[in-house]
């Protein structure tokens, strides 16, 4: 038998609670939203770079010894795109085309990225126990976007921002709200997954979020701030923020 629950219905302790407060306080529990960063997170963004640029080297007759060179100018992603280009043409602009190296920088990643296995039974079992799961990433929209459909990432998260398409990049707050309205979840509540001090980690405090560092094997070297935890990869974040949301 189906049981009609009014608003005049729901007393706590005595008390009427208004259908607002009940609304907003249901979706937080029924949908928690989880904020993951992808590069390096969900994904081994440096992995796919070397293996990107060792079949760039090994296509056009240069060195093996020059991945250390490359990787090194890269720096993780955080050279810009220029002057990765800039470098590139001025050492090999002799004998390789500037459209293998654009090529190299668009697309390199993209096509050799992979999802790991643990990540990806990780954000299925998200979904099945009620989460809400977004990426936040900071970089240029095409690149990003191939990123996470090449890895399908678009099957398993509700959406994603990209610091391009949203005009700002974290740490900023913008970016995060811009997350939290894309799935229409309040952000208040919201746990942040990621590997980058200062873009997560710092990113998430500066708004009260819990968060995640995702280490990789390195220390934690910040003395003004310090995550909620740390995990040693995004399987075990994803894990960890489940079992604490019980």
């Amino acid at each position: 038998m189906a049981v009609e629950v009014r608003a005049a219905d729901h007393i706590d302790a005595g008390r009427e609670t208004h259908p607002t407060e009940t609304s907003a306080r249901d979706l937080l529990l029924v949908m928690p939203l989880l904020l993951l960063d992808l590069d390096n997170t969900l994904v081994d963004r440096d992995a796919a770079f070397r293996s990107a640029v060792a079949d760039f080297l090994a296509r056009h007759g240069l060195p093996d010894s020059d991945l250390a060179w490359v990787t090194a100018l890269d720096a993780g992603g955080y050279t810009t795109r220029y002057e990765v280009a800039a470098a590139l043409t001025d050492r090999y602009g002799d004998v390789v085309p500037t459209t293998a190296i654009r090529t190299l920088l668009d697309n390199g990643v993209a096509d050799h990225v992979v999802l790991p296995r643990s990540s990806r039974e990780a954000l299925s079992k998200a979904q099945a126990n009620g989460w809400t799961c977004v990426i936040v990433t900071n970089g240029r929209t095409v690149q990003q976007e191939a990123k996470i459909r090449n890895t399908g990432l678009d099957q398993l998260v509700q959406g994603w921002v990209i610091s391009e398409t949203v005009g700002h990049k974290k740490p900023e707050p913008e970016i995060f709200h811009a997350a939290a309205a894309t799935v229409s979840i309040p952000l208040p509540g919201a746990w942040v997954i990621g590997d980058s001090p200062h873009a997560d980690i710092a990113g998430a405090e500066a708004l009260g979020l819990r968060n995640v560092w995702v280490t990789d094997g390195r220390p934690w070297s910040q003395d003004c701030y310090r995550p909620t935890h740390i995990a040693k990869d995004a399987a075990s974040a994803i894990s960890h923020v489940m079992r604490k949301q019980r």
